[in-house]
């Protein structure tokens, strides 16, 4: 995602969270060496810190910690739910053979160069040309794996069906959609047309996971809280210019995503995630209010 045309900052924010959560939170499960590589040197400096648990003093590094080390937290759940579900789907639902991978709203994902499942499966990246520009620049020590498709779209103005057409994403061939980071940032319109292409360009065999949020009565006063702490350390808020715009009720999503041709598999919350994997449940609200879906478009008989 990007926001008033620069590259997105919550990007990089949850590229320091898989950073700092690299082979210390749920060790054998989840691993991300590609995030650290995607970070410039001046972003690297806090992940380090967070991973020696070495706490800044004053306001503004001391927030800026906060973030990263909380980030960190949601980010082993949330993405082992996600790599497992791509990596279930190609060995059971999706033929391997045929496979493809839409990332919509990429930002600094790195699993097409990370999940060797993926060295043979064509990857599309979405993500606002902003964020695409910024993300070329920093994948230049990425070596491993094949670098994806770039397909540069605004969610909130370009005609996301012609992008991924043009860029070779083929509507007949089973696709394994992964929406993450980005359901919360859009509109409600915007998401439900984001699913209506979704579910066009889905072949049989095909699936969607999805990364979303749930209502949250104290989440105003988070965000205050957030402006009130940036404004008082000098320090940039990540979210200024990414602030969320719609929340779905586990139902509404469910409703939603059939409404598509999608039969939901599973809808767990980070929390329930967490818990599974024995990682830190400090930042327990963040974890409760994001859920990630897994739902399948039926393979055709025979």
């Amino acid at each position: 995602m990007g926001g008033s045309g620069g590259a997105s900052r919550t990007a990089v924010m949850v590229c320091q969270g898989r950073a700092a959560a690299h082979g210390r939170l749920a060790p054998g499960r989840f691993d991300d060496p590609t995030a650290l590589a995607l970070l410039l040197p001046a972003e690297r400096g806090i992940v380090e810190q967070v991973r020696a648990g070495d706490a800044p003093a004053g306001w503004g590094p001391r927030l800026t910690f906060e973030m990263v080390r909380a980030c960190a937290e949601v980010m082993a759940p949330r993405t082992v739910a996600i790599d497992e579900a791509v990596r279930q789907a190609l060995s059971s639902t999706v033929p391997a053979a045929t496979a493809q991978v839409v990332i919509l709203g990429a930002g600094l994902d790195g699993r097409a160069w990370r999940m060797v499942e993926l060295a043979a499966t064509p990857v599309f990246e979405v993500d606002h040309p902003a964020s695409q520009r910024d993300k070329r620049d920093r994948a230049g020590e990425l070596v491993a794996g094949a670098p994806p498709c770039f397909v540069p779209v605004d969610f909130s103005r370009d005609d996301l069906a012609a992008a991924l057409a043009a860029a070779g994403h083929r509507r007949s061939l089973p696709t394994i959609w992964i929406w993450e980071g980005v359901v919360p940032y859009l509109t409600r319109g915007e998401a439900a047309r984001t699913l209506r292409i979704i579910g066009d360009r889905s072949a049989p065999g095909s699936r969607l996971i999805v990364h979303y949020h749930t209502p949250a009565p104290s989440a105003p006063l988070g965000r205050w809280a957030a402006r009130l702490l940036s404004a008082l350390s000098r320090q940039p808020n990540p979210m200024a210019r990414e602030p969320n715009r719609s929340v779905w009720t586990p139902g509404a999503m469910r409703r939603a995503v059939g409404a598509r041709g999608f039969a939901v598999a599973r809808d767990d919350s980070l929390l329930t995630l967490a818990r599974r994997l024995d990682t830190p449940i400090q930042h327990r609200r963040s974890l409760r209010n994001g859920r990630i879906l897994v739902a399948d478009r039926a393979p055709t008989p025979g």
